[in-house]
């Protein structure tokens, strides 16, 4: 799939982007071209010590932010297929600093498919997040904006050979800010901060990330966002498997946040298909034959008044499975 081809990821040296990288150069070791594009130049030289252009000739560290769509033209010729994970995600810092979110997370989008308009590019993958189904934040809202302008992108793209689509998926595991990290941070205090005993969300792994992604590369059609079927956990069995003895103090749900998270939303479900391990939303302006794409890969209508929250998910995390995933995913040496 990736191989002989050139590549671009943007937020390259993110926790995904790290990920994404490694697994392409295993996976597909003739790849000719790797564009690590992103703004941190620290962030670069770190990522640059593991991932030598010694070692990996066909990679490139490009810094630029997508707010440029400049640097995002030049950095996209010859380029065959991009992956859009860049972003500004932290749901308190959105809240507080609206417009800077909205430069990063709508403008930039929108540079992107410009910039892959004015290229050659034949893919694009862009990443979403569960906060963009039914937003109550602003982050959440700049997600389904950006959502909306890459499936919209294929109304436009004229005789262009491109296709975009959107991956859609929960919170990851171990990723920077997130609850594990933080959680095991502050177990030695003895005292967890709990925002509400109620809460529940999504989880996966960084390398399921990263395989949903290659998945959507390999059968997207244009203009679907792929949502993963993946496991919920309760924020209480959180707290329980990384320190069983601690306290918790309920804190409060923070300015922006849900009890629980949607990643297909009841209206969503109306144009929505389930496959065996992922559902599609399909475009809302038809661009291919959604019944061929069901005959195709095996799918199924979501009935209706179907909704994928993380409080009524079918599939749950224990305790005892969420320490063996941070052992596994987040920190080997991991104990109780």
């Amino acid at each position: 799939m990736l191989s002989e081809k050139s590549l671009l990821v943007t937020g390259g040296t993110g926790s995904f982007g790290k990920k994404f990288v490694e697994t392409v150069l295993t996976q597909f070791p003739s790849i000719t071209r790797l564009v690590i594009y992103s703004r941190d130049e620290l962030k670069q030289f770190e990522m640059s010590q593991q991932f030598s252009h010694e070692k990996y000739p066909q990679l490139r560290y490009f810094i630029g932010d997508v707010r440029d769509k400049d640097r995002l033209t030049r950095a996209m010729e010859d380029i065959d297929i991009v992956v859009h994970a860049a972003a500004l995600k932290q749901v308190p810092a959105a809240e507080y600093n609206p417009f800077e979110c909205i430069k990063t997370n709508v403008i930039g989008a929108q540079n992107v498919i410009e910039a892959c308009f004015d290229s050659k590019v034949k893919k694009v993958v862009a990443l979403s997040t569960d906060k963009a189904a039914g937003p109550i934040n602003l982050y959440g809202a700049t997600k389904l904006c950006s959502d909306k302008l890459f499936v919209a992108a294929n109304n436009m793209k004229g005789k262009r050979d491109l296709k975009l689509s959107v991956v859609r998926y929960g919170n990851v595991m171990g990723s920077r800010g997130s609850v594990i990290p933080f959680f095991m941070s502050k177990r030695a205090e003895g005292i967890l901060p709990i925002t509400d005993e109620r809460m529940t969300r999504f989880n996966i792994t960084l390398e399921e990330g990263v395989d949903m992604v290659m998945n959507a590369l390999e059968i997207m059609w244009g203009g679907e966002i792929f949502v993963p079927k993946i496991p919920s956990y309760c924020i209480t069995e959180v707290a329980r498997a990384i320190a069983p003895e601690a306290k918790t103090e309920n804190v409060g749900i923070r300015p922006g946040e849900k009890l629980h998270e949607e990643m297909v939303t009841v209206t969503d479900a109306i144009s929505t298909v389930e496959f065996d391990n992922y559902f599609v939303i399909l475009p809302s302006m038809p661009l291919w034959d959604a019944d061929e794409c069901m005959r195709v890969f095996n799918g199924n209508r979501c009935p209706d008044g179907f909704s994928y929250n993380s409080g009524t998910n079918t599939e749950w995390l224990s305790v005892d499975q969420i320490r063996a995933l941070i052992r596994e995913h987040v920190d080997s040496t991991f104990s109780v």
